[in-house]
């Protein structure tokens, strides 16, 4: 017999007792711990958890297990939240006319490597309908012309806004969506949207980052994942990495490179949201690995 497993999260003011009141509510509830990570931040004070942990008395059910930590966390004021692990959390994907990252969460997707599920994908672009297609996913065609009025804008995002509503989303993830987000848009999905940027923030923004590495003779190039927020290209960073490159390269050589490195540092990004491993702090995260 299986028993259901769920994933505990938390954030609050760094005190003494809090290891032992989580543990002591899990074994009092019937719950067996599979594995657990905390982090307290001595800058902002604020202490980090996840618990993953499976309910192993069949007395206890699902609603009084939620209800009794949803009673604890407000007495103890706990920003505390307990997740189902055996549900896959709803994606949808927003990409324009460069592909790989699309292709990679898509593959992943599809082979199990990424548990989710993705009800939608949206383009301002049709280049990759036919790919939707090709893994049974609607694909929603949402234009926005250079230099679209202000109007015109507003009632795209509001599309993307109804989208999001409609599919019930967790995440919404820009697989190198290249369109400047509203800060209304960008309120509205904060903590639950995913950028990748292609470089190593905060360096070389801009349409054409490898070409600037390449001017400057750069020996890394990286990637970033990053949330959303108003302010562009700087959201608090989920993930980064790099790779060495040299002298004899060429910037098509650097960005061949740099797509292998945006798929995996996105595709990482995303799964640890999903795993439920990413907490915010403030302008900066923390990832339980």
């Amino acid at each position: 017999m299986m028993h259901p497993q769920y994933i505990l999260t938390l954030s609050c003011l760094d005190q003494r007792g809090i290891v032992l009141r989580v543990s002591s509510f899990l074994a009092e509830h019937g719950c067996n711990i599979i594995d657990s990570a905390q982090f307290g931040d001595q800058e902002s004070k604020l202490f980090f958890m996840r618990v993953h942990f499976s309910l192993e008395d069949a007395g206890v059910d699902d609603a009084s297990l939620r209800a009794d930590f949803a009673a604890l966390s407000q007495a103890a004021q706990w920003n505390g939240q307990l997740h189902d692990a055996r549900t896959k959390p709803r994606v949808m994907l927003m990409v324009s006319k460069i592909g790989h990252c699309l292709n990679d969460l898509l593959f992943r997707y599809k082979s199990g490597l990424l548990a989710v599920e993705i009800p939608a994908i949206v383009s301002n672009h049709m280049d990759f309908y036919q790919l939707a297609a090709s893994y049974n996913i609607p694909f929603h065609h949402l234009p926005l012309a250079t230099g679209a009025p202000a109007s015109a804008k507003a009632a795209q995002e509001a599309r993307i806004l109804e989208l999001i509503a409609t599919h019930d989303i967790d995440l919404v993830v820009l697989a190198r969506y290249m369109q400047i987000l509203s800060p209304e848009l960008c309120d509205a999905m904060k903590g639950k949207a995913i950028n990748i940027h292609h470089s190593f923030l905060p360096s070389f923004k801009g349409a054409k980052p490898y070409a600037q590495a390449h001017q400057r003779g750069v020996k890394l190039i990286g990637a970033t994942a990053h949330f959303v927020t108003g302010n562009l290209d700087e959201g608090p960073i989920i993930e980064q990495d790099v790779e060495r490159v040299d002298h004899a390269m060429d910037a098509d050589t650097l960005s061949a490179i740099g797509r292998d490195v945006e798929c995996v540092v996105l595709a990482r990004a995303v799964k640890w949201f999903v795993q439920h491993r990413i907490l915010q702090n403030g302008d900066k995260t923390v990832v339980f690995k």
